[in-house]
């Protein structure tokens, strides 16, 4: 999953795209600053360990969680990966530019 996510994420740097991840590993900033080096991760990433607020919002029960949302914010897709995941941006994507 991760080597799709970055190819896409270059892919799509010139669009109104966003890929933004929520990390819950222990060991706080630190830790999430080593795997992102170690991962070669370049997209935005928030800490969620201690009381993870951000999870409960989102009823996240599970990693990886994934939701796609269009350009209004609302949530489109849920748990879709690689190809089908670039396949549902592509086509929100789509949407947004033919609403413009």
């Amino acid at each position: 999953m991760l080597p799709h996510e970055k190819a896409m994420v270059e892919r799509l740097k010139d669009k109104p795209f966003a890929l933004l991840g929520l990390n819950s590993d222990k060991g706080g900033r630190d830790r999430l600053q080593q795997i992102l080096k170690e991962q070669a991760i370049t997209w935005r990433q928030s800490q969620d360990e201690t009381t993870q607020p951000i999870a409960k919002e989102w009823n996240v029960t599970g990693w990886p969680t994934i939701y796609i949302l269009d350009a209004k914010g609302v949530i489109r897709y849920k748990n879709l990966r690689n190809e089908a995941m670039e396949e549902a941006v592509m086509k929100l994507l789509d949407e947004a530019e033919k609403g413009k």
